[in-house]
């Protein structure tokens, strides 16, 4: 069994289709441990709809081409088509973040997905739910590489959101930016 991390977003209808996600995680693979979930503006898209995007772990003694493939259907069964232009809205998008300390392409799949170091999105909720774990690649810890990153212009604040009758997150925080935290 491996340490699984996923990481969510979607900006259509975010908050019904990453409750999908969560009930669909759970129902195969069991407990989960869940990030707060973060309101962040599109980095590179056209459209101006926010994302709602978390980072959830689990266990799980799939391969990283199984886990991949199991995303890839659900974000399909979600109304997101394989040929779709790379910075369109979407309801549901599943990314493989890491699969225990695996490093390299594995099965097809690029680990550790390098998104980690360069969103704030992905990296603060994984920093926040695994703050001792340590990166595969670099081997530092998430914390330590959340308080080292420069946020430049990107904004992202948590928000109230609920699943299976408790919070998974509240709207206590401010955006944070750069300035902000230094």
């Amino acid at each position: 069994m491996n340490l699984v991390t996923v990481s969510l977003g979607s900006n259509i209808h975010p908050t019904r289709h990453i409750r999908c996600c969560l009930d669909a995680l759970t129902d195969t693979f069991g407990p989960l441990q869940i990030s707060r979930v973060f309101e962040s503006e599109p980095v590179g898209f056209a459209d101006s709809r926010n994302f709602y995007n978390l980072v959830v772990a689990f266990q799980s003694a799939w391969t990283p081409g199984e886990l991949q493939a199991w995303g890839k259907q659900l974000e399909i069964e979600h109304g997101r088509l394989p040929d779709i232009t790379k910075f369109s809205p979407r309801a549901l998008d599943i990314d493989l973040l890491t699969v225990g300390s695996l490093c390299g392409t594995v099965d097809g799949v690029a680990l550790p997905r390098s998104e980690i170091t360069h969103n704030a999105f992905v990296l603060q909720p994984l920093a926040e739910l695994l703050p001792e774990q340590r990166h595969p690649s670099c081997g530092k810890p998430y914390a330590a590489l959340w308080s080292a990153f420069e946020l430049g212009n990107q904004r992202l604040w948590a928000v109230d959101f609920s699943w299976r009758g408790r919070w998974i997150s509240q709207a206590d925080e401010q955006p944070l930016l750069a300035a902000a935290r230094r």
